[in-house]
């Protein structure tokens, strides 16, 4: 019975890691580190690991600095005329608020305060109270209790809905003092999968946001959660949800793509058939996403979203000159699926960049060949 598992163990690691270490004619080759047969990625330009910011997708220089002014006075004010500048209904505010929230988060779980005189997270405690109607403070305010809960607490217990009532409550304030901005809403997507909202109640928030901002994707991806599988939907419900969203997709828009990030919510955990990067409905939703890419304008804040997770479905689908296309417009950041799941961003996306370049190369590729 033990040989029996030693040998189906072999089998499931092979089938993982087998595609990658050893590939027919005209595929990758692995060497020692070093070898003179090595591709090195610093051949394109591409930034060492060490270098790459987990943060973000992609670059926001306004956002850096002004985290950068926020997090070394501890004033709250910057970020309120940056969120005050932001337009309402695009991609960028909802990226912006995420993002102080975050660092907010992020602080309060290195100084959690206590025996401390200056807790991590400090500048938002005081912007809620120096200006209670500030609409982006309010915004920022709801979405650091909702990362609070899916951080510091386990799903399921009093203490993870305890907070995301609260979040509720902080999502309706900033609901009224911006009446047309989609945000608040957003934010209370992932506190509707958190607390299991009924699927009546959940429809009807969606349908808030589709008055606000229908073809918003960074609300689409956060309502695709609440349909997968994992959640409170299934396999279908959340493909069907894509698809409806790709098929009414406006042109240019990036909404094309959200199959694919259905298809990434649906991978087996353990893949065992080899061909399965290369099936119909994955090279479906590649298509479509890579479609999207194509088609959308050049400066779409999601964009680098989409090419991200390119870059893995484009790899396993061992097309390499295809994923050195996305890797040479987003190389530099890495905060994005599906590196920012892994403990360690920047090493799993430093991986599939070495892969990508391996595999280019062995099919004839060089940084001569490949256009940026």
């Amino acid at each position: 019975m033990e040989i029996l598992w030693v040998l189906m163990a072999a089998i499931m690691i092979g089938a993982v890691l087998g595609p990658f270490l050893l590939r027919r004619r005209g595929g990758i080759r692995q060497v020692a580190p070093g070898s003179p047969d090595a591709a090195d990625p610093a051949d394109y330009g591409f930034a060492l690991q060490e270098e790459l910011d987990i943060r973000m997708p992609g670059p926001d220089r306004d956002l850096l600095d002004v985290l950068d002014v926020v997090q070394g006075s501890q004033s709250w004010k910057a970020a309120s005329q940056l969120l005050a500048g932001t337009e309402v209904h695009g991609e960028v505010r909802w990226q912006r608020v995420q993002a102080f929230a975050g660092a907010a988060s992020l602080e309060l779980a290195q100084r959690p305060g206590g025996v401390s005189d200056n807790p991590g997270g400090q500048w938002l405690r005081v912007w809620r109270a120096e200006a209670p109607k500030d609409a982006g403070g309010a915004a920022v305010h709801a979405e650091f209790l909702v990362q609070q809960a899916w951080r510091s607490s386990t799903s399921g217990t009093d203490e993870f809905r305890i907070i995301l009532e609260e979040a509720k409550e902080a999502c309706s304030q900033a609901a009224l003092l911006s009446p047309g901005d989609p945000v608040p809403y957003i934010i209370e997507l992932s506190i509707a999968r958190g607390l299991a909202y009924p699927r009546e109640e959940f429809e009807q928030l969606w349908l808030k946001i589709l008055d606000r901002s229908p073809a918003h994707m960074g609300a689409h991806l956060a309502a695709l959660h609440y349909w997968c599988e994992k959640w409170h939907g299934s396999r279908d419900l959340a493909y069907n949800f894509a698809e409806a969203a790709a098929a009414r997709a406006p042109k240019g828009s990036l909404l094309s793509a959200l199959p694919l990030f259905a298809v990434y919510e649906h991978l087996p955990e353990v893949n065992l058939v080899r061909g399965f990067y290369q099936s119909e409905v994955v090279t479906k939703a590649v298509e479509g996403a890579l479609f999207a890419v194509h088609s959308a304008r050049p400066d779409d804040p999601m964009l680098a979203h989409v090419r991200h997770l390119l870059i893995f479905f484009l790899v396993r689908s061992e097309r390499w000159a295809e994923a050195m296309h996305q890797l040479v417009h987003v190389d530099g950041h890495v905060g994005a699926l599906p590196w920012t799941l892994s403990s360690d961003p920047a090493a799993d996306y430093t991986v599939y960049r070495a892969l990508a370049v391996g595999g280019y190369e062995a099919n004839g590729g060089s940084p001569a060949t490949l256009p940026h």
